[in-house]
């Protein structure tokens, strides 16, 4: 394996090219347990017949762990939109109509998103009072199966040589409500300062999937407290300001 070429650094891990194969190489004192389940869920989404990164195989590497998958020549929509912010409207659109391609697949392995909101919000820098109140949302919340990405920002989408789109990154990938991960997708638009952005975005995925503004806005305080467990502290900050001034009820 070549580690030569650096993709992208993200906390813990670091990614690599090495010609038709992409290398994620994870810190020595990741969880294998993580690692393996992130491996099998993408292996599950493939099933679906989403286009995606097919794993290849799974290996330690001088005691790092290594999910090596399919490389995808070309560019991200992050950086298409960056060069070319004339068609932000049009790039925009093609990112909802994705998202909503992911949702209407079923993938019934898949862990749970209620699950795992609750065992975050259980773990987040929240008054007793305010994990009961977010919890008691969340139980609320109606009941679905549909596949969620989890992390579905431009960045994560690639567009090939030959036009065709691939996503990415699928570590935080559930089953669960769409509105749920719309809410996310919302978040991280504004994590990023893009505010016109989140608001386009959140506009086009209502049109688009017949869905209320409201529904989606009410899944937000759940969403950010969740997320917060995670991230550096300007972020943690941010997200905490959604837990007490949101409240779309």
């Amino acid at each position: 394996m070549n580690f030569d070429r650096v993709i992208a650094v993200r906390t813990n891990k670091t990614v690599y090219r090495d010609g038709d194969k992409c290398l994620k190489v994870f810190g020595e004192d990741y969880s294998k347990a993580d690692v393996l389940n992130e491996a099998l869920n993408q292996a599950r989404v493939e099933e679906t017949g989403l286009n995606i990164p097919k794993i290849l195989e799974v290996t330690k590497v001088e005691n790092k762990w290594v999910i090596v998958s399919e490389f995808i020549e070309g560019k991200t929509l992050a950086r298409l939109i960056e060069e070319n912010p004339d068609k932000k409207d049009e790039y925009l659109a093609q990112f909802v109509d994705l998202q909503l391609l992911i949702q209407s697949k079923t993938c019934p392995l898949l862990n749970k998103l209620k699950d795992k909101m609750n065992r975050k919000i259980s773990q987040a820098d929240l008054t007793a009072t305010e994990r009961y109140d977010l919890h008691t949302r969340l139980e609320s919340m109606p009941k679905h199966n549909k596949v969620c990405h989890g992390d579905f920002n431009p960045s994560n989408i690639i567009i090939a040589t030959d036009g065709t789109p691939y996503i990415l990154d699928w570590s935080h990938v559930t089953q669960g409500n769409g509105a749920a991960d719309a809410a996310r997708t919302y978040l991280l638009f504004w994590l990023q300062g893009d505010i016109e952005g989140a608001t386009k975005y959140l506009d086009m995925f209502c049109e688009k999937s017949h869905t209320e503004k409201q529904y989606v806005q009410s899944w937000m305080p759940i969403v950010a407290a969740s997320q917060s467990v995670k991230g550096n502290e300007k972020e943690r900050e941010f997200l905490h300001t959604w837990f007490s001034v949101v409240d779309y009820r």
